[in-house]
């Protein structure tokens, strides 16, 4: 008999979630019926989207979210005791999986990392790391000598695109909120300039760190300063929307000015997009972020906070900038 932890949405947040909004509650897992087999969590991921999730998920449901884990029991011999698997079991210790593909749960055995940690599987080996490979390279199409703008720079997603970019040879300017993200993205990763939104003017730190113009904005935040970003944009670029991670945490959605005279005027392309839409395609942006790794051409970062029991905590940090690179959690 096995007692798993899951933590509970049992209200709705507003603004940042509170203790009260995700408990900690405790679950008796039944027998295994044939075709089952058992996961044991062993890193757990926490992301923005989770955040902009809530508003339109059941009370009183797990919170959601991916999970590298370890599968100890089994009753179905094409996933054996002793594998790692990638699934989406959401925030719990111990999970009972479904050998069924229509099961609703996504499980994938964990591919060979070749020496990575299993924790990459959630970050740059997998959905962040998809997210900047096929959002920035389908959707912005750079060209070197181009100028790439990203927001949200020192997180999962963004300090991947960046990287990608300078691999592209563009010029490649990061926005985040604060100087030892900036340290981190120009002397460790390779951006060429960062701007602080929190204590620089952003736009005129921009015409100073793109004075020709910018082609590629790829987009995380939404608000004030993509509409800056956007106004500053040169003819026929483009910009992905990746996400609104300014005001997810908002009761409602600021008045910013809009950027729909900037996207008229300069004809720009601006498209949003989920990551799986290219889920046929999903092992090609893993092996050559993998490759990139080993060719020391990419590199990654991870917040990681030790301890089931310290999920919510490790959410609400990384909803307030907290992390560096991907934030995740060793169960």
């Amino acid at each position: 008999m096995v007692v798993a932890k899951k933590w509970v949405l049992v209200k709705r947040s507003e603004g940042y979630p509170k203790e009260t909004d995700i408990v900690l509650q405790e679950e008796t897992l039944p027998e295994l019926k044939d075709d089952e087999f058992l996961v044991e969590a062993v890193y757990l991921s926490v992301d923005p989207y989770m955040r902009a999730m809530m508003p339109r998920s059941e009370v009183n449901t797990t919170m959601i979210g991916s999970q590298v884990g370890k599968i100890i029991e089994s009753k179905n011999p094409k996933y054996p005791v002793g594998k790692y698997v990638i699934g989406q079991y959401g925030w719990r210790t111990h999970t009972i999986v479904s050998g069924n593909e229509f099961s609703g749960f996504h499980t994938r055995i964990l591919p060979d990392l070749g020496g990575l940690p299993s924790s990459l599987a959630l970050g740059v080996l997998g959905m962040p790391g998809n997210t900047a490979y096929f959002g920035f390279l389908e959707l912005c199409k750079p060209k070197a000598g181009e100028t790439v703008v990203v927001s949200a720079a020192g997180g999962a997603v963004g300090s991947i695109v960046g990287q990608i970019a300078k691999i592209k040879g563009c010029t490649v300017v990061g926005i985040a909120g604060s100087d030892q993200k900036g340290k981190w993205l120009t002397d460790d990763l390779g951006f060429d300039s960062f701007i602080n939104y929190k204590t620089d003017n952003v736009e005129e730190a921009l015409k100073k760190a793109a004075p020709k113009g910018v082609d590629c904005y790829f987009d995380n935040v939404g608000g004030e300063i993509s509409t800056i970003v956007m106004n500053q944009m040169n003819e026929f670029g483009r910009v992905a929307i990746c996400g609104a991670v300014s005001y997810y945490n908002e009761k409602e959605i600021p008045k910013v000015p809009a950027p729909q005279f900037a996207i008229v005027s300069k004809q720009l392309r601006v498209e949003g997009f989920i990551a799986i839409r290219w889920t046929g395609r999903w092992m090609e942006g893993m092996k050559q972020n993998s490759e990139w790794i080993k060719q020391g051409k990419l590199k990654y970062h991870e917040t990681v906070t030790e301890g089931f029991e310290n999920m919510f905590k490790a959410f609400v940090d990384m909803l307030k900038g907290g992390n560096m690179g991907k934030a995740v959690v060793k169960a």
